[in-house]
């Protein structure tokens, strides 16, 4: 029996020997499956016939002159007399061929799959027979019972590129036989290291080397190459690592309904080095039987409601006006009659205020979570975490002051108050098992400047507290009980980061302008006039985003236009001269205005928001209007509409305008534009242009409708990634058909990810806008770039198949080039 043939030029053949024939064509096949179709000589001497167990010279000498092709035969046996029978066929053998073969003393199976493997990449006769020797390493290494593999070629010169293991088993036979053949066939010496572990760096090259790197799902792997075709093989690895090494998922271990996790997904830039700490919080225990008469108990209900009330208003101010908004959905679930009214009814019908606010919470929590709509399911924890306040409010406990740890917090996910009351100078990192970079969490925990990684997986939950973990915000590790070197090593890259922060900081006044001389604008997003500030001194170039959200929020009434031009100068004033983006109204079903009732809706993030609901309410639009214009006599201000979709929703803001600028005509200087969110918008660019005077691309959006993933699903993080590149195609096709007609900016999160900062340039992005305390950063990263490298990457970056892909082009990129 032979497997698989064909052409493929002169390869070193292998005689499987055994006594069983079952087994030996069971190992041969299995052996196929590492080759991916690739051809190996493979003949089986096993067996005396096909049920009779034992082994037979003749049958050997025929199998090695079968396989012979000049380059020689590796002989492998499973055990006592099948080393005897092929001796004999030795024996048997031309002199020539004999000098050919190898007997080898490599275990059975092991051996054959390293040896297979080895010679289809071309190996010669001696390197596929020691390659077969060391087949048991990788058990050794595992078992402790051989010493570490002694590192691969020296690192001088070397290029180098990292990807996380995505194969739901890691890098096993299989993925492993793939990257070892795809190395063998070029020019490079080629290494690979387990950063997760500290396994490494071993042989690209030999799969017994690479199987003893043990890296599993999640762990983050180092390439690195030197030789004439080292940048092909980086580019290979990391494309072949992109596409899960070719590996099919098996469909029988993956759960309907949930998304391949790429592990922990960045959240929060920077490196935290600490033990883990569990965030825990005991059960409340609920008695049902009344500790008086109704109206007491109503009253107990009434008090404990009014103290979380005051406990979320004082969390909600302690983040600062830019992150209010998250926890204004806590504060009108306190207020919503559907919760309080049935707790109400629940008390008055004999049960304890306790009792029936737990119930109450139940009941809702279990509508909310039984909805279709992911975004509207993931308000249940909302539910849950506010009837939770409540219930120790009752119980007479104290509200949350601050979130008692110390270390790297681990926890499921956090609340907005949780998440709002960490103390930086405790808790060093946040690692969450669920959540999502772009969740309520992930913003507040951000504004704190503590690194962060979430979505890393429900094993993070058992990890014992104190395990020494190390948090990379910045490229989404997560590394637990690592060796004390690695420990140094990022150590050291904190210590470097801290010096880049404060080189960057004295910098960021300047313009940022890339080194073949392009300017590009970087912009801060704001929600008020202390983050205006806080903008200003972080050498922004203007605010390319004002959320004007918080001035129509937690009140009862809408804003005045005396109201808001007052908060719109002062905001202009900040920036002494420099623009000031304003975005009108953005609110929706999902955030509803007490003074704004509105209709439920089954996906609000599909339904009446942004621009379409301001268009149902003309007269509260008309009054934001009429203050922009009166603010735009006084400095230089953009009027941003958001959530457009069509022309008509352009022109009919447009006739507003007019008339709210009356008795005067529109403020010269004041320039219109919307937000492409939308992939209609992006396709349909060409209508738009003569409407408009710019564009502002929000990618958080833009990427959710593009993808259909919902940004704040923690099941979908790695696939909500605004680099796959049909986001990109629609960012380039805004960007292309804008040129020289209108600028183009980004204010999604992805204006402030380094490996989206060269591709945007290259697609010809030239204004962005970022967090404040994010501005220095990326100025910083522009002036290190060259625009016409960027640009080639972003043409590689549009023809990649996916998101992980583009990463790993970025990674790769030339130091000369972006």
């Amino acid at each position: 029996m032979s497997a698989p043939g064909g052409p493929g030029g002169s390869r070193v053949g292998i005689v499987v020997v055994s006594h069983s024939r079952a087994l030996a064509e069971a190992a041969v096949g299995l052996a196929a499956e590492m080759l991916s179709g690739q051809a190996v000589r493979i003949a089986v001497a096993a067996g005396l016939d096909e049920t009779t167990f034992g082994t037979d010279a003749v049958r050997i000498a025929a199998a090695v002159e079968e396989v012979d092709d000049g380059d020689g035969v590796v002989v492998l046996m499973d055990l006592g007399s099948a080393l005897l029978s092929a001796e004999m066929a030795l024996e048997m053998l031309a002199d020539d061929v004999r000098e050919r073969v190898v007997l080898s003393p490599a275990p059975l199976v092991e051996g054959l799959l390293v040896a297979s493997v080895v010679a289809a990449g071309g190996a010669d006769r001696a390197e596929v027979a020691a390659e077969a020797r060391a087949a048991l390493l990788a058990k050794d290494t595992h078992l402790d019972e051989a010493p570490v593999p002694e590192p691969g070629p020296a690192a001088g010169g070397h290029l180098t590129g990292t990807f996380v293991v995505a194969n739901r088993h890691g890098l096993h036979a299989r993925p492993a036989a793939r990257l070892v053949g795809e190395v063998r066939r070029l020019d490079a010496d080629v290494t690979v290291r387990n950063l997760t572990t500290g396994a490494g760096p071993v042989p690209a090259g030999s799969l017994s080397r690479v199987a003893t790197l043990g890296a599993l799902h999640g762990h983050e792997v180092e390439v690195a190459a030197v030789g004439r075709e080292a940048r092909e093989a980086v580019d290979r690895v990391l494309a072949l690592a992109a596409r899960s090494f070719d590996e099919a998922p098996d469909p029988a271990e993956e759960p309907a309904g949930t998304a391949p996790s790429a592990g922990p997904v960045a959240a929060s830039p920077g490196i935290a080095i600490g033990p883990a700490a569990h965030l825990r919080a005991a059960s409340v225990p609920v008695d049902e039987r009344p500790a008086g008469p109704p109206e007491q108990e109503q009253r107990r209900l009434a008090d404990a409601l009014a103290a979380v009330r005051q406990d979320v208003a004082r969390a909600r101010d302690r983040t600062g006006p830019a992150q209010a908004g998250v926890f204004e959905a806590h504060l009108l679930l306190l207020d919503d009659d559907e919760l309080t009214g049935a707790a109400r009814a629940g008390i008055d019908a004999g049960t304890s205020a306790p009792g029936a606010w737990a119930r109450a919470v139940a009941a809702l929590e279990s509508q909310w979570a039984a909805l279709p709509d992911p975004y509207l399911r993931a308000r249940a924890a909302d539910v849950r975490a506010v009837g939770d306040q409540v219930l120790r409010a009752l119980a007479g406990e104290a509200p949350d002051r601050g979130v008692d740890v110390d270390g790297v917090l681990v926890a499921d996910d956090l609340t907005p108050v949780r998440a709002g009351a960490l103390d930086p100078r405790r808790v060093l990192g946040v690692a969450l098992a669920g959540g999502s970079p772009t969740s309520h969490a992930a913003i507040l925990v951000r504004s704190l400047g503590i690194p962060a990684v979430v979505a890393a997986g429900s094993g993070l939950l058992d990890v014992p507290d104190g395990t020494p973990l190390v948090v990379d915000g910045t490229a989404g590790r997560l590394l637990v009980d690592p060796p004390a070197a690695v420990v140094e090593e990022y150590q050291a890259r904190r210590r470097e980061l801290a010096g880049e922060h404060a080189r960057d900081a004295a910098e960021a006044p300047r313009d940022a302008v890339t080194r073949d001389g392009r300017r590009v604008e970087v912009g801060a997003n704001v929600g008020s006039v202390a983050d205006a500030r806080a903008a200003a001194a972080a050498g922004a170039d203007g605010v390319g985003l004002l959320r004007t959200e918080v001035l129509f929020l937690d009140r009862d009434r809408p804003p005045t236009a005396e109201e808001q031009e007052q908060e719109y100068r002062a905001v202009l004033d900040a920036l002494a001269g420099r623009p000031v983006t304003i975005r009108t109204l953005d609110v929706g079903g999902d955030k509803p205005l007490r003074y704004w009732p509105q209709a439920a809706e089954a996906n609000p993030f599909l339904g009446v928001r942004g621009v379409r609901l301001s268009l149902t309410r003309p007269d509260l639009l008309a009054t934001q209007l009429a203050a922009v214009c009166r603010a735009a006599r006084h400095g230089p201000v953009r009027l941003m509409f958001p959530m457009v979709t069509v022309v008509e929703e352009v022109l009919a803001v447009r006739r507003l305008l007019a008339e709210a600028a009356a008795p005067g005509p529109v403020p010269d200087g004041l320039r219109v534009g919307v937000m492409v969110e939308v992939p209609a918008v992006a396709l349909n660019v060409e209508a738009f242009l003569p409407h408009v005077d710019f564009l502002s691309i929000g990618t958080n959006d833009l990427t959710q409708y593009t993808l259909a993933a919902e940004r704040g699903h923690p099941a979908l993080a790695a696939l909500a990634d605004p680099l796959d590149p049909a986001v990109l195609r629609l960012v380039a096709e805004t960007a292309s058909r804008a040129a020289g007609r209108a600028s183009v900016s980004v204010c999604g999160e992805v204006a402030a990810d380094p490996a989206a900062l060269p591709v945007l340039v290259g697609l010809g992005v030239r204004e962005l806008s970022v967090a404040p305390s994010a501005v220095a950063g990326v100025k910083a990263a522009v002036r290190r770039l060259d625009s016409g490298a960027c640009a080639g990457l972003a043409r590689r970056c549009l023809a990649a198949a996916g998101a992980a892909e583009v990463r790993a082009l970025v990674r790769t990129a030339s130091p000369d080039g972006p």
